[in-house]
């Protein structure tokens, strides 16, 4: 599935933050926050690449560690690699931007940079590395890794 970068994300109208470590099962919302994709690719489609920082990627690396949005029951398969050693993905992660912004992308794109050379957007990079993996939900859902969770959600199946 491919999507420009900082295109305007329409692939799900909803968010669903998915973590069975903190009790919460699913947490699905309306986002009030624009998604931008970032590091949607597709075989025959040209991309940017380029070097990225090391504490970039180890970051990234990190919030995708408790971080799992929109997981889907199907598997994505890297469509860049040979097809019998393709790895698989199936969610998404969101990264805060700046106020109102949050950059969606797949949760194959550490992937697509320590493999395939790919260069995100330097909005996405330093998005990336301003996160704070200690404080970073509100205060209403401490256990939330993720800080734009609107007020009224509930949780579902806890």
């Amino acid at each position: 599935m491919f999507y420009e970068d900082l295109s305007e994300y329409d692939y799900q109208v909803n968010d669903s933050f998915t973590d069975e470590e903190s009790g919460v099962l699913a947490l699905r919302y309306r986002p009030v926050y624009t998604r931008l994709n970032v590091g949607w690719l597709e075989a025959g489609r040209t991309y940017s690449t380029g070097p990225v920082p090391t504490h970039f990627v180890e970051k990234l690396k990190a919030v995708q560690g408790v971080q799992w949005m929109n997981v889907c029951l199907g598997l994505h398969d890297c469509g860049l690699c040979p097809e019998e050693v393709a790895p698989e993905g199936n969610g998404e992660v969101r990264i805060p931007g700046e106020p109102g912004i949050a950059y969606a992308a797949p949760f194959l794109i550490t992937h697509y940079i320590t493999v395939h050379g790919y260069r995100p957007p330097q909005v996405f990079i330093d998005a990336v590395l301003a996160v704070d993996l200690d404080t970073r939900a509100a205060a209403r859902w401490p256990d939330v890794p993720f800080p734009w969770v609107p007020d009224e959600v509930e949780r579902l199946l806890e």
